[in-house]
């Protein structure tokens, strides 16, 4: 079997540790040739059955990036002979030779959350996403198979849709090995972090990470208690919304205790989920949410946003708490920070949840489905 896998609009993140894990975990005894066409930074992994493609036009730039896909893809499908084409990033922005079947995926929620559309300025990212929302709906309707990453996502879509997608499977993300950490092989501390014990939020600083909320009730906390504990944001903050959370912490005085780290390399997050007191996850739009599942690996408390999906994945191994309300974050920190036997309790609760996820389950899964959508199957 011919799979050809769109991968161009996977230039980051979260699209390419799905890919990544995905291709990682391809059954060895498969005849399949996977044909990935790919953007440069995208690094498969080392697998006969893969073949790379790169493309000889900006598709940097996501307008030109459908022009290609609508004019030159299809002769490329025709040519290869793909019997599925395969877009994990939502969008199947052509049309196909009628013996080849099409999936796609649903991993973006911002298009179908008008609230968070909101939140960004008029302009082209507003737009944007205005178009994604029309674009992946169109592809969801027309798609021979639909992804889904979370029941929640699927619950959202439908009501989009308004009735029951028939042609739909739900396949949550997994947990790298990197990931899960037990005592017996802890990770060194990252020299550049700061001395003494922090709690730690890992995320990209977008309006819908809710950082200043958690930068403010941090300093209710500080009120509230001698604090000696750091709070250390890491994650990419050159952007309108990382600038509003460094003001925020000048204004109130956090400059010495709120540390910005800034993007991490992805082979040091496991030490810094590990090493950290309490782990945070504020966000208030995720499918399904990668830093919330490698942070149960870690084996380390979490204090978690009550907003679907989190409570989907973390089940009841975290503490919610109302990323809107400052003073709900100060309150469930003061709740367990001073309280060892609760932090040790909520650690062993997160290390129980990560068990039930992991790549090789949703690597199996989702080559079965895509398998058996292609023709003659």
């Amino acid at each position: 079997m011919n799979i050809v896998i769109n991968a161009l609009s996977a230039r980051r993140g979260g699209g390419q540790t799905y890919l990544c894990n995905l291709l990682q975990h391809i059954d060895c005894c498969s005849n399949d040739a996977i044909i990935v066409i790919a953007p440069d930074s995208l690094v498969l992994p080392n697998h006969p059955a893969i073949r790379r493609v790169e493309v000889d036009w900006p598709t940097a730039n996501p307008l030109l990036r459908t022009v290609w896909e609508k004019c030159f893809l299809p002769k490329f499908i025709e040519k290869v002979q793909a019997d599925v084409l395969f877009c994990p990033g939502g969008l199947i922005n052509c049309c196909v030779p009628t013996n080849c079947r099409t999936v796609t995926m649903s991993q973006n929620m911002i298009p179908f959350t008008p609230s968070i559309r909101q939140q960004y300025p008029i302009g082209w990212q507003r737009l944007r996403n205005w178009l994604l929302e029309r674009g992946m709906l169109r592809s969801i309707k027309q798609a021979d198979l639909v992804i889904f990453i979370s029941e929640y996502a699927r619950g959202v879509i439908e009501t989009y849709i308004g009735k029951t997608i028939q042609n739909a499977v739900v396949v949550p993300h997994g947990i790298s090995h990197q990931f899960r950490i037990v005592s017996e092989h802890e990770p060194l501390r990252p020299y550049w972090l700061p001395d003494g014990e922090y709690l730690l939020y890992v995320s990209i600083f977008e309006p819908y990470k809710n950082h200043i909320e958690v930068v403010r009730g941090f300093h209710q906390l500080k009120s509230l208690r001698s604090t000696h504990e750091k709070l250390v944001l890491a994650g990419k903050n050159d952007m309108p919304a990382g600038i509003a959370v460094r003001e925020e912490i000048s204004r109130l005085g956090l400059q010495d205790e709120v540390i910005l780290v800034g993007n991490i390399d992805y082979n040091d997050l496991p030490a810094l989920y590990y090493h950290a007191k309490i782990n945070i996850f504020a966000s208030t739009c995720e499918n399904c949410p990668n830093i919330l599942l490698e942070a149960l690996g870690a084996s380390r408390p979490l204090l978690v946003s009550n907003i679907q999906p989190m409570p989907e994945f973390g089940g009841e191994a975290v503490l919610y708490f109302d990323p809107f309300s400052p003073e709900d974050f100060a309150s469930k920190v003061l709740s367990i920070i001073d309280n060892p036997d609760e932090l040790n309790h909520l650690g062993q609760l997160a290390a129980k949840q990560a068990i039930n996820f992991n790549w090789e389950e949703t690597a199996r899964a989702t080559w079965l489905t895509i398998r058996a959508v292609a023709p003659g199957i």
